[in-house]
């Protein structure tokens, strides 16, 4: 016999409510977390090294490659308006209000929230978080909530060394090899950046590791509940590709939407 469509589409809906509520709850309680004492600070600390210290190189070269390119096609199109002046304002508005945060939570998501997310599928699995709970022992509070801490600080000075660097590598590409006048360039980049725009920059990242962090460990928390995870080693790894792909896409939705009502 055929499933009812109508019925599949209830289904459906109902389980996508269903997560909505856990993933809601799982927010509050991680938050909660990071007040209740005592807290973990060595905890907070390794977690630190690892999104952030850890994430430096991939975020290094990301950034000057972008730099790089933007310089060369910010030349090739200002040049056809004879405004290679203001090359300076284009590749650092550009990297400070856009693809600085955006790349950065990119970055981090493949990187650290894709590890977060394994781990805690694997320790849910193999019943770690079972048996701290069995032994009166707050999960959150002890994994979850310095990895929400950790990541809220490490994401935003990611995004300024991606900024920093991106800018850098505009210029090298614009004034060494293109023949900008550099005093033009740093007088575009410094008339034209408001505080306005760091502070846009700013609340992006903070939101974008939000989502990153929500997203990655609550999928790797609740991988016994996901809908076609599977078992065993199988169920982590889907899951763990699909906290990567719902994080990216949340960074891209919220993006716009934060970009709509900021700008």
């Amino acid at each position: 016999m055929q499933p009812n469509p109508i019925a599949k589409l209830g289904n459906t809906g109902l389980y996508i409510l269903g997560d909505l509520g856990r993933m809601g709850l799982y927010l509050f309680r991680a938050l909660r977390g990071v007040f209740r004492r005592p807290f973990r600070f060595m905890e907070l600390i390794r977690q630190i090294h690892f999104i952030g210290a850890g994430s430096t190189a991939v975020i290094f070269f990301t950034a000057l490659s972008t730099g790089m390119v933007l310089g060369l096609q910010g030349y090739y199109s200002l040049k056809k308006f004879g405004a290679e002046g203001m090359l300076g304002s284009a590749v650092s508005l550009t990297i400070i209000m856009e693809l600085g945060p955006v790349l950065t939570a990119l970055m981090v998501a493949g990187r650290a929230g894709s590890a977060m997310c394994a781990e805690l599928g694997i320790m849910r699995i193999s019943e770690q978080i079972d048996a701290l709970e069995c032994m009166a022992v707050d999960p959150f509070r002890y994994l979850i909530s310095p990895k929400f801490l950790a990541t809220l600080i490490s994401v935003p000075l990611l995004t300024a060394i991606f900024d920093l660097v991106g800018i850098a590598g505009g210029y090298l590409v614009g004034v060494n090899f293109k023949g900008v006048n550099p005093g033009s360039f740093i007088d575009g980049m410094q008339t034209s950046i408001t505080n306005h725009d760091i502070r846009l920059g700013f609340i992006k990242s903070v939101v974008f590791a939000m989502l990153v962090v929500w997203i990655c460990t609550g999928r790797g928390y609740f991988v016994r509940e996901i809908r076609g995870a599977g078992f065993g080693a199988e169920s982590v790894s889907r899951v763990t590709t699909q906290a990567v792909v719902l994080s990216s896409i949340s960074v891209l939705i919220f993006d716009y939407l934060l970009t709509a009502v900021l700008l």
